[in-house]
């Protein structure tokens, strides 16, 4: 089955979109990003890196792959005396959309610019500053015509609402996504989660949603929230989008898992199993998401295993390599996706490890982090 085709919009009114994993975390990992800054200069002194991200993602099941613009605004950039200041945003944007048009359009996939939160809005709270900045970044993302935006990362709803104002107004007609990374009770400010979703809606964002800082579980909760608000106040076309960490974060505070001991080095013990990402996949479907991907600690891996929950909603699409999980494939739909629970297993020499071979084994695991 081929990857489904149409734009942005008509693609949420069909069923599923997915999204791509979190790329400052996975190239810090790898060593092309610098923790801190967290800036994505990547794009210019290191473009196959980044290109080879977006091709494991795209081989995952990714519908739509972001330029990596992550914290590219020009005040970001020069942030605490940054060197990506040197290349400005305008370099990195460009060289951020060759690498994912050159990757995402061969396959069907979609491209989204991207727009986070800056620094000017915490420094000065002036509205036409801070658009000012969006702008900026809006510019090569309009020359190069992407099939969406996507407005991420506020901890303050208010900043994310002008930001969207911006992006509707400097690139009429392309769709505008809106996500914060707040928890199930408030933003920053202390304005309700489902309130915050209002507003969103009220700036004009025709996708609204949660990304980052917490777990998916939790942000799904969060989510739902908005749901109800959005749907309450009448904004019955708004779809909505999760892009959640791939960590676990039951004890995260209203800063999330920056708030954490263990941010940004010593995380790896949190990090969801691909078992817990299809439970999230499913239940974001049930909710009424149709936008699902992810963020920070999300790796390829993780965005197959969204996929392959969804195959049966996405027309029997597979991602690549859904098959290679064993010759011994059982192909249970659609409830499972195209996953085979450990089937392959039954071919390992130890009986113990044959003995994992079931859905009901995996499901009902509870991992140890191997520090009780």
């Amino acid at each position: 089955m081929t990857r489904a085709t149409g734009g942005f919009l008509e693609r949420l009114d069909r069923g599923p979109v997915i999204g791509d994993g979190g790329f400052v975390v996975a190239l810090e990992k790898r060593g092309y990003v610098e923790a801190g800054p967290w800036t994505p200069q990547a794009v210019i002194e290191h473009p196959e890196a980044v290109k080879q991200l977006h091709r494991e993602y795209l081989r995952a099941g990714s519908d739509v792959c972001q330029a990596f613009t992550f914290y590219a605004s020009e005040d970001k950039l020069k942030n605490r005396g940054n060197s990506a200041g040197s290349y400005g945003v305008k370099a990195i944007n460009q060289a951020a959309c060759d690498i994912v048009k050159e990757v995402a359009y061969p396959e069907g996939s979609l491209v989204a610019g991207g727009v986070s939160q800056t620094p000017t809005y915490m420094n000065t709270t002036d509205k036409a500053l801070v658009q000012a900045e969006v702008r900026k970044q809006c510019a090569v993302f309009k020359e190069t015509g992407v099939d969406l935006m996507i407005c991420e990362y506020y901890d303050h709803v208010e900043e994310a609402e002008w930001h969207v104002e911006a992006v509707k107004d400097f690139m009429p007609g392309v769709p505008v996504c809106a996500s914060l990374c707040i928890n199930e009770d408030t933003d920053v400010h202390g304005v309700p989660t489902g309130e915050c979703g209002v507003k969103l809606a009220r700036a004009g964002a025709d996708v609204i949603g949660i990304n980052c800082h917490y777990d998916p579980f939790r942000c799904l909760d969060a989510v739902k929230k908005m749901i109800k608000n959005v749907k309450a106040a009448g904004f019955d076309k708004v779809h909505f989008m999760i892009q959640p960490l791939a960590f676990m974060t039951p004890d995260a505070s209203v800063q999330g898992f920056i708030d954490l001991p263990e941010f940004p080095f010593a995380l790896e013990p949190r990090t969801c199993t691909r078992f817990e990402m299809q439970r999230y996949a499913r239940e974001a479907y049930e909710a009424g998401i149709r936008y699902i991907g992810g963020c920070c600690g999300f790796e390829p891996y993780h965005i197959r295993a969204v996929s392959e929950e969804l195959s049966a909603e996405r027309g029997g699409y597979q991602p690549a390599g859904a098959i290679n999980w064993g010759e011994c494939l059982l192909m249970i739909q659609p409830a499972s996706g195209m996953i085979n629970w450990g089937a392959c297993l039954k071919k390992h020499t130890k009986p113990w490890v044959r003995a994992r071979a079931s859905k009901e084994y995996w499901q009902n695991l509870k991992p140890g982090t191997g520090r009780p």
